[in-house]
């Protein structure tokens, strides 16, 4: 949840420093102000995914815990080959 509130504050904050940049002619501050808001949006994609897997887990916690058993079979079956 923090995440997504964390991210759209980004978001936000990125669109404000782009368009400064685009008044005072700054190309820094928009180059800047582009990438602060797409850190923002990728942080609430971040946060999507999380708040899936959080809602998966507690609805279906069996079926989470034997995924998490093969996944870590499986990655312990492949280290021990090397």
């Amino acid at each position: 949840m923090f995440e997504k509130a964390e991210g759209s504050i980004k978001e936000a904050a990125g669109k404000a420093q782009a368009a400064l940049g685009n008044v005072t002619g700054d190309n820094g501050s928009q180059l800047e102000g582009r990438a602060r808001q797409a850190a923002g949006i990728a942080q609430q994609s971040y946060g999507e995914a999380l708040d899936t897997v959080r809602g998966a887990t507690k609805s279906n916690p069996v079926a989470s815990l034997a995924l998490v058993a093969a996944v870590s079979f499986i990655a312990g079956a492949i280290w021990a080959k090397r």
